[in-house]
């Protein structure tokens, strides 16, 4: 029985999930009450509060299954990528994210909405690219590559790229060639990352 409770909790709680992105998407994040959210759920504000403590809960809530989508598939993943410093590995990875921004194109899209009032949104997403960019330094770290006191910024610069990319590619789509970005994109990577940017001894 317990075990039939905990199901029935898990499926409301990702109902409230489902139905506020819906929401979120269609009517704009500021415009979306919490009774919208239970209503649409077919359930009710209490039962709301049982699983989030406010709405901008529920939206940092979002933006972690955003980082399962995106780290999940990842093989290797992105720290061994910057530590092998190969370019088809850099390629492969940047290709790989650029399938996957259909899916995640509507969180984003509200996230980036709800930052502009929600101070705790604001910094999960801060956190977010916080961490990516932990991991590619680590691969820096593990390899050895450039200087130490140059890592973090090498890696500030590649993410801070890909972000860009992608938000103007979840506002207007392909406005230069896919193919083109990504060659693009990974040789920038592999001059910020890779050998390929280390400059030559003596």
């Amino acid at each position: 029985m317990a075990t039939l409770r905990e199901a029935q909790k898990q499926q409301t709680r990702q109902l409230l999930l489902d139905k506020g992105l819906e929401l979120f998407e269609s009517k704009g994040y500021p415009a979306t009450t919490i009774d919208d959210i239970a209503s649409a759920a077919g359930t009710t504000r209490t039962t709301f509060y049982l699983h989030f403590s406010s709405k901008a809960e529920l939206m940092s809530e979002l933006i972690t299954t955003v980082d399962q989508i995106l780290t999940t598939v990842d093989n290797p993943p992105l720290s061994t990528v910057v530590e092998l410093g190969r370019r088809d590995l850099v390629r492969t990875w940047l290709d790989s994210k650029f399938d996957q921004w259909q899916v995640i194109r509507p969180y984003i899209l509200v996230a980036h909405q709800a930052a502009a009032g929600e101070p705790q949104v604001a910094d999960k997403i801060e956190s977010w690219f916080e961490d990516v960019t932990a991991s590619m330094r680590e691969g820096l770290d593990r390899a050895g590559r450039f200087s130490p006191e140059s890592r973090r910024v090498r890696c500030v610069l590649a993410f801070g790229q890909f972000e860009f990319l992608s938000r103007r590619w979840f506002l207007s789509g392909w406005t230069t060639d896919r193919e083109v970005c990504l060659e693009t994109l990974t040789d920038s990577w592999c001059h910020l990352l890779t050998d390929e940017g280390e400059p030559a001894a003596g």
